[in-house]
């Protein structure tokens, strides 16, 4: 009897805190690195094609793209391309995706539905970065050595326009409504701004020291751009072309990438193996990961899922769950 009053009293005491205990806000898992995928040689680019299925990734030393099949985290095969592969991007609508060969003064072009690369085409010095338009009319690569930009009409497959911008170009991005290109110059310390309609260079946009690489905010209001040479990211007002107080992040940034919905940038940091998240709407660092060895690109899935980062030094992706 005694035993029952009591089993009685602790189940009455046990109701009695889940009907009067807190109930409190669930608690979501910090973004993490789930997954090492192994590819090719000392990757420099790492990008997801528009439906989320496959990523590419640009492997300098062996002039190799690895292809991976997102959903197993797996490399299907290995695309051969041009002499020193530092960039690749999609077309948007995923039919193909351009290489840019640092040593070989091309791009290659891949049909992606093939895996295969089916033409080459000449482009100026040490192409270093590509990127298509928002049309996909047209793709620009930024030449390092000269100082310039191709143009390529993708229709084609020619280059039908060079375009000089300033002393050592790195990284070129679209604005979101298509209108601009945006250009880092590491050696100016400054962004070329080109109007897409009729080619013509802006004055360039100050920002820190050797910027690398540039990329647009998804609602097209602001341009974070990682300055290698003093470990920030310089913010921009694109409707003005202001710069806000820079961020500080970590030892040599070398790639920024925006989350889809925008509320978080990533930048890596290859000098500390380390990811910078900042959050967008305080454009506070909230948090640093640790990834693979010299990390040197980032890039989001479409869905946002996952983040990809493209680690030079180990030979690997690291996959971030978000």
């Amino acid at each position: 009897m005694t035993m029952t009053i009591r089993r009685t009293a602790l189940s009455l005491a046990a109701l009695t805190l889940m009907l009067v205990a807190p109930v409190t806000a669930p608690v979501f898992a910090a973004p993490a690195v789930v997954d090492t995928i192994t590819v090719g040689a000392n990757p420099t680019s790492v990008a997801f094609s528009p439906n989320g299925k496959k990523a590419y990734v640009a492997s300098f030393f062996d002039d190799t793209v690895s292809v991976i099949t997102v959903r197993t985290g797996k490399v299907a095969r290995l695309i051969s391309v041009g002499n020193g592969p530092r960039s690749v991007a999609f077309s948007p609508n995923g039919t193909k995706a351009y290489v840019a060969n640092f040593q070989g003064d091309t791009v290659s072009v891949i049909t992606v539905a093939t895996g295969e690369e089916t033409d080459t085409i000449d482009v100026g010095d040490y192409p270093i970065s590509v990127a298509f338009s928002v049309d996909g009319a047209q793709a620009y690569v930024a030449n390092f050595q000269g100082d310039s930009v191709s143009v390529i009409t993708v229709a084609t497959g020619e280059v039908t326009d060079t375009i000089t911008v300033g002393d050592d170009p790195t990284s070129v991005a679209f604005s979101v409504d298509g209108t601009q290109a945006y250009v880092t110059n590491t050696q100016g310390d400054s962004v070329s701004v080109i109007t897409v309609s009729t080619g013509a260079v802006a004055a360039p946009i100050t920002v820190g020291d050797r910027p690398v690489s540039v990329a647009f905010s998804p609602d097209g209001t602001k341009a974070y751009v990682a300055n290698s040479g003093d470990g920030t990211v310089s913010v921009i007002t694109v409707s003005t072309g202001a710069v806000a107080a820079p961020i500080t992040v970590g030892d040599n940034p070398t790639s920024v990438a925006f989350s889809p919905n925008g509320t978080k940038a990533y930048v890596t940091n290859s000098f500390d193996d380390t990811v910078s998240v900042i959050t967008v709407s305080t454009g506070a660092v909230s948090r640093r990961i640790r990834v693979g060895d010299y990390p040197y690109s980032v890039a989001f899935s479409p869905n946002g899922k996952k983040a990809y980062v493209a680690n030079y030094g180990s030979s690997t992706v690291s996959v971030i769950k978000n």
